[in-house]
């Protein structure tokens, strides 16, 4: 039997992060928790991108544009959609979601989804960095892992 796993070594890894700053109150805390990780796994300052687009709906297409421009090893998408009284949260969720992952598979890329979907202010608080941890931070690990996961294949 073979066993393929990733290691969480980042040295000379190349990584994007295109973050929206809508709901800035939660993606700065992503933005922050994915730079944290990114540091403590060995990713230089010099081999990160931050790219800042306006809402989640406009991140695939910078993901796609970015990619191709800078061919990083792996990128993570930071947002924060919060349902409302409306299903546009719903419909902004699951388009960018399709799009991020038909990215990844179109390019060969990791492309991770690290956009918190809450159904209120508190669970995106949660996850932005408090009780329930932050999904920056834990989408760049995942990021690195699949980078090292796919380098053996």
């Amino acid at each position: 039997m073979t066993e393929i796993t990733g290691d969480l070594t980042a040295k000379g890894m190349r990584l994007a992060l295109v973050v929206s700053r809508f709901n800035a109150i939660f993606t700065e805390q992503l933005l922050k928790g994915a730079l944290d990780a990114a540091a403590r796994h060995g990713v230089e300052t010099d081999d990160i991108t931050v790219v800042r687009v306006p809402g989640a709906n406009e991140i695939p297409l910078a993901v796609r544009r970015l990619i191709a421009a800078k061919r990083p090893d792996a990128v993570v998408a930071l947002g924060a959609v919060i349902d409302g009284a409306t299903d546009h949260a719903m419909l902004i969720n699951t388009s960018v979601a399709r799009a991020l992952c038909q990215i990844g598979l179109d390019t060969g890329l990791p492309v991770l989804n690290g956009i918190v979907c809450a159904h209120s202010l508190d669970q995106a608080i949660e996850r932005s960095g408090s009780k329930a941890g932050n999904k920056g931070f834990d989408t760049v690990v995942a990021a690195i892992e699949t980078v090292n996961v796919l380098k053996q294949l």
